[in-house]
């Protein structure tokens, strides 16, 4: 690099300093061993990894590291990796999504407080996805990522199992007795059989595809599984890229534009993904600046063609979806509605860099002109239960429930759920409407992915795979049934959710996007006037903070002061 760009580089304003803060920046990191030419007048490449023992889908990150850190040496740049708290989703109590902004807030000032000219991230499990690129959105650097990849798909009893997805279903034939005890562990293992996150199209792997289709990797990216080798060739490319883009100043900004969250709505739609992208995608756009709102999901996402048969929509898992062409092919497939003008980070847009794309099992990925559903998507639906909106994934739904009317049942705590959902005398049958409260942002906090709640064992028995279940929180990708989330305002800050008795009759109707408590506006202010919230039991720390801070699910559960970009200028030297 020549010493005209050199004088461009960020990093230079911590190793080109001259007299005693050059001297100490320099002098210290050269304790690592590394050379003065390593760091002086080149890019330095910060690898944000989150790599954690606790976190199983990330735990192959170290390798994957090395192989970003080997593209940068060998693009003249200079790879420093940096750990930032990692969320793992299987471990991590009370839930993950409690900690998606802190996790967000010590990606944005390790990015800003330390000499990188860009950033790699190094994604996987559900929450590291959104945490990680919203950090990296408020920095505004040049910025690519590198998803980890899915497990191998798991095998039990000769067929085909996917993570998360089948794990519901061998707890529902535990419950019923058509699963054994013995036999429920011993799929453990089948299940989670490789390095990788979750098979089916959770939402980790939602994420994948979220970050490809935003432009923010490499094409192809997001079907890799993590133990194939090729995964390893990405991040090496991944670590080539990243130098290059520095050269041409492709800041973040200038990939995620509203056209490129328009291509990953409709993206989603096609792929089937989770729910939870509404939340993630919401509070990337607001940490970048970019208007997006949660009609949006609906009016570009909710008619478009749902291609990939995969779980838990489908049959698939997400080997399979490598094998049959990847995202290239269902983005090539869809290149009719994407946008053509959004850049990725190669510089090509999505539809270039899908031209070449083939799609070579149609039981997996269909056509446009054949598609497994003619409108996929996610469903916003409102009415008085829910002014601002609740969320439902029509792919993953029971069509006979998509427009229903059913008297309520009501659990006031998840902890008041538990207790009493497998009681032989609560008043149930499958034309009930369960209704879970307090467990939104604030209300449980974190909004836990208890949404799809286990149907009652006395329901499971009579063959009843299926009930409308409504409440404020999140469900895991990889559940399914026709179950509404998501309902803002949530129970805890005195939305309707919060009103509804047992008995009262809730109407659903999806196909005009309504959803509606038939019960009076003035029983409704009666109601509210003996409305009491739960007494959460938090007064410290970081939860505190949350609860007094954490904006509402329609507005993507971030923090309301983290809203728009705030640079990558450092205020204070610390010499």
């Amino acid at each position: 690099m020549t010493s005209e760009n050199t004088t461009k580089l960020r990093s230079q304003d911590w190793f080109g300093k001259e007299g005693k803060d050059g001297f100490i920046y320099r002098s210290w990191i050269k304790n690592q061993g590394y050379p003065a030419h390593q760091f002086k007048g080149k890019p330095v490449i910060g690898i944000c990894n989150t790599w954690s023992e606790v976190t199983p889908c990330n735990g192959h990150f170290r390798e994957l590291a090395q192989s970003v850190k080997n593209g940068v040496y060998e693009a003249g740049g200079f790879p420093l990796e940096f750990p930032v708290m990692s969320l793992g989703e299987t471990l991590i109590r009370p839930t993950a999504m409690l900690y998606r902004n802190l996790a967000a807030m010590t990606v944005e000032e390790s990015i800003r407080g330390n000499p990188f000219d860009a950033i790699v991230l190094l994604t996987g499990c559900d929450k590291t996805t959104p945490s990680l690129v919203m950090g990296a959105a408020s920095v505004d650097l040049p910025t690519i990522v590198v998803p980890g990849g899915p497990m191998l798909s798991g095998r039990f009893q000769g067929k085909a199992i996917g993570s998360g997805t089948d794990v519901w279903r061998f707890a529902d034939d535990v419950k019923t007795g058509k699963m054994t005890l013995e036999e429920f562990e011993d799929a453990e293992a089948c299940m989670s059989r490789s390095i990788g996150h979750c098979s089916t199209m959770g939402t980790a792997s939602t994420m994948a595809v979220m970050v490809e289709a935003l432009g923010l990797t490499l094409p192809g990216a997001s079907a890799i599984p993590a133990a194939d080798s090729r995964k390893k060739v990405l991040a090496h490319m991944s670590g080539m890229r990243i130098v290059e883009m520095v050269k041409e100043n492709m800041l973040l900004s200038s990939v995620l534009t509203r056209e490129a969250f328009e291509n990953a709505i409709m993206m989603n739609a096609a792929v089937g993904g989770s729910t939870n992208l509404v939340l993630h995608l919401l509070a990337i756009a607001g940490r970048i600046g970019v208007e997006v709102d949660l009609e949006d999901f609906d009016k570009i996402g909710s008619k478009m063609p749902f291609l990939l048969n995969l779980m838990p929509s489908g049959k698939y898992l997400m080997e399979d979806f490598y094998y049959a062409g990847g995202l290239p092919a269902v983005i090539k497939e869809m290149s009719g509605f994407l946008h053509k003008t959004a850049i990725t980070v190669n510089g090509k847009s999505l539809i270039d860099n899908s031209k070449g794309a083939k799609i070579w099992n149609e039981e997996v990925i269909a056509t446009a002109e054949n598609p497994i559903l003619r409108e996929g998507g996610i469903a916003v639906v409102k009415g008085n239960l829910c002014e601002n909106g609740a969320v439902i994934k029509p792919s993953a739904a029971s069509a006979h429930l998509m427009q229903h009317t059913g008297k309520a049942v009501v659990f006031e705590t998840i902890e008041d759920y538990h207790a009493r959902i497998d009681d032989p005398d609560l008043e149930v049958d499958e034309t009930c409407v369960l209704v879970l409260k307090n467990v939104g942002p604030k209300g449980y906090p974190g909004m836990p992915e208890v949404g799809n709640m286990q149907l009652p064992k006395k329901i499971l028995e009579k063959g009843i795979t299926d009930m409308v279940r409504i409440s404020d929180a999140r469900m895991s990708g990889t559940a399914y049934g026709t179950v509404f989330l998501h309902a803002s305002p949530e129970s805890a800050v005195g939305g309707t959710l919060g009103l509804v008795q047992n008995g009262d009759l809730i109407e659903v109707d999806v196909h005009n996007r309504k959803i509606h408590l038939h019960v009076s506006d003035e029983e409704l202010a009666e109601r509210r006037k003996n409305w009491k919230p739960v007494d959460l039991g938090y007064n410290r720390g970081y939860v505190q903070l949350y609860i007094n801070t954490v904006t509402q699910a329609d507005k993507g559960a971030d923090l309301d002061f983290l809203a728009g970009k705030s640079g990558h200028e450092v205020q204070r030297e610390s010499h």
